[in-house]
């Protein structure tokens, strides 16, 4: 790590030693300018994220930057800028004279020696690189390993390399390309749970996204008082399927990898999100499109603008009938907590355009009130904020609680209307909310002293629960993931998924894999977890030594290939060749939202009672503000 950056920068600033005069000098500063914006960037990006920018999340930066602000005054340190001094300090250098041009051309041998020995030098770490991690470039599944070992700007080379050469995967795939998928699928499927085929069959479904929400949480207590005590009930209910080893399997997409895992059982990419770079041109089997063609509406509720993560176009190649964004939704700069709006806002005001769904429907909101910096008004704070000493940290429980109360009123709006009675409820976790830079305040939060990179894996578990009057619940331990829930609700809806395209495989089985693969490649299982090339017992925690080679090849080979297959259908966008007998293809080119009648029907309403329902006081409970208004559903 030493080494590593110094022969690409001796091959970049080599470069002006070619060039005449003042040209040198001026390449030379624009050349440190520029690499220090771009470490500079890279600092801000992995204190969050633990991951590098690349060219595919630039590409798609459109899609997120809007609502950036908040997250990046939060993560900034005035030493962050620590970063530009060499290129002031040379500037002034420079404009006082200390150093003075000299204008005459070097002997073309200097310049030619200097990019030797970057050569030289790239060839020596390139050879220490793979004598310590072989197959580096070829092999991984994790950023980090790329920078550790050669440095951030060759990773940039590489990153540019790959993305060049996954687009022309797409435009050179032929039908063929999907046969080994299928049969891997046919050699691999799991036999759903019988006993539970069927259970919610003609059921409304909600899918509630629980924002940034870790299973630690559920249960979790703070001076006293447990932090989401509406989910806790729902969790210990005798009608809720809980799982408690549930994981988030989450990459660069963050949220938009958790939407495209949960309603496609596709892994997210290794590099930037699905959702932008292919969500537009792709051909997919999602939720939204299976259901429609069992004769559900589909609508997806989300108090953000639309093009945030591409949904607006991702959506319509996922089949969704309709998407209500911001532009649907009355907005006040106080209703916005900067990726969109507040949940018991966002919440109560779809709860208008629900109830104008024809049923069955399939309904999918999208909350972001606990996201990242973790701010709310003082009004609306009813938990204190821990005490790590931790500034991103502390709030989070405040947050947490904010997104509880907002389900507890959500939960007591479907039983006012009786819709609690005709629907299964799905909540789940999208990622986790502190990420493995805050070790110190998770083991404050945790009571796990030394918390290591071990405990960090064991804290990816997400909240999972699927709640239905009359559905055979319970704590359940089996280890699974996103990727893993469509096939379950597919088969509690009575769908079968035996021909589709799916990564995951029905939680309830006895034939389901318990081996949780991460987007890096690490991984999971009740007895072993994997984090970069340790192996740990997963029930002690320590470093397993006697697990033999055998055994982790066979675990490691059943992760990397099923990552790298479900690259293989997203890059290659293979699923267009897929033939899926009674599925018709989402037709994106003459497709367009269907022209919904709820918002005019809903001024209408406003205008006839003379005042804005949606204006009401943000603290007020759904059930007062709708009980009386509302059409009673079950009619």
């Amino acid at each position: 790590m030493i080494i590593n950056p110094i022969p690409i920068m001796l091959l970049l600033f080599g470069i002006a030693l070619y060039m005449k005069g003042r040209k040198s000098y001026i390449f030379l500063l624009i050349i440190d300018f520029l690499d220090s914006v771009w470490l500079f960037s890279n600092i801000l990006y992995y204190r969050e994220f633990s991951d590098f920018l690349t060219m595919v999340l630039i590409k798609g930066s459109g899609s997120v930057t809007n609502n950036l602000g908040k997250s990046i005054m939060g993560i900034l340190k005035p030493t962050d800028f620590l970063v530009f001094l060499d290129v002031i300090v040379l500037i002034l250098l420079l404009a006082f004279h200390v150093i003075k041009m000299d204008v005459k051309r070097l002997n073309w041998r200097i310049p030619v020696l200097i990019s030797s020995l970057a050569v030289l030098l790239f060839g020596a770490n390139l050879t220490l690189a793979e004598s310590d991690r072989s197959q580096l470039l070829t092999r991984t599944f994790d950023n980090n390993y790329i920078v550790k070992y050669l440095g951030l700007n060759v990773f940039n080379i590489y990153d540019l390399v790959k993305t060049t050469k996954t687009n022309a995967v797409k435009s050179q795939a032929k039908s063929s390309d999907i046969d080994s998928i299928e049969k891997y699928m046919k050699d691999n499927y799991v036999q759903p749970n019988v006993e539970y085929s069927g259970v919610a069959k003609g059921k409304n479904v909600f899918i509630i996204h629980l924002e940034s929400l870790q299973q630690f949480m559920i249960d979790y207590k703070w001076d006293g008082e447990e932090v989401t005590p509406n989910l806790n009930k729902i969790y210990h209910e005798n009608d809720t399927l809980s799982f408690d080893n549930f994981f988030n399997q989450v990459g660069q997409g963050k949220t938009a990898d958790a939407e495209l895992m949960l309603e496609n059982s596709l892994f997210g990419l290794p590099e930037g999100s699905a959702m932008v770079t292919d969500g537009t041109t792709n051909t997919f089997q999602a939720a939204p499109a299976i259901l429609d063609q069992d004769g559900y509406t589909t609508a997806s509720f989300h108090g953000d603008v639309p093009s945030f993560w591409n949904r607006d176009n991702a959506y319509k190649s996922w089949g969704y009938d309709y998407f209500f964004s911001s532009n649907y939704y009355k907005q006040k700069k106080s209703y916005n907590v900067g990726y969109g709006m507040k949940d018991k806002i966002f919440l109560k005001d779809s709860t208008q355009y629900i109830e104008q769904l024809p049923q069955p429907f399939y309904a999918k909101l999208i909350t972001v009130t606990n996201h990242y910096p973790y701010t709310l008004d003082k009004k609306n704070q009813s938990i204190s904020k821990t005490d790590t000493g931790d500034k991103t940290v502390d709030g989070y429980v405040q947050t947490a609680r904010y997104l509880d109360e907002s389900i507890g009123e959500f939960m007591d709006w479907l039983k006012a209307t009786g819709l609690d009675k005709k629907s299964m409820v799905v909540l789940y976790g999208d990622h986790y909310g502190i990420s493995d830079n805050h070790k110190k305040a998770m083991a404050k939060l945790t009571g796990i002293k030394g918390f290591n990179d071990f405990n960090n894996a064991q804290y990816q578990r997400v909240p999972f629960m699927i709640h239905m009057d009359g559905l055979k619940g319970g704590i359940n331990h089996t280890y699974g993931g996103e990727i893993d829930v469509l096939p379950t609700l597919l088969n509690l809806l009575g769908v079968d998924n035996k021909n589709m395209i799916q990564f995951g495989s029905d939680l309830l089985s006895s034939e389901h894999s318990q081996v949780v693969a991460f987007r890096n490649g690490d991984f999971v299982s009740p007895t072993v977890t994997k984090v970069g090339s340790t192996y740990y017992n997963t029930k002690t925690g320590k470093v397993d030594k006697k697990i033999s080679k055998t055994e982790k090849e066979k675990l490691s080979n059943k992760v990397t290939t099923e990552l790298s297959l479900s690259d293989r259908v997203i890059n290659g966008d293979l699923l267009r060749f897929h033939k899926l007998p009674g599925f018709e293809t989402v037709n994106k080119k003459n497709y367009s939202y269907k022209k919904s009648t709820a918002l005019k029907k809903l001024k209408a309403a406003e205008k006839k009672k003379g005042t804005s329902l949606i204006e009401q006081n943000d603290n007020k409970s759904m059930v007062d503000l709708y009980q009386t208004d509302a059409p009673e559903l079950s009619k």
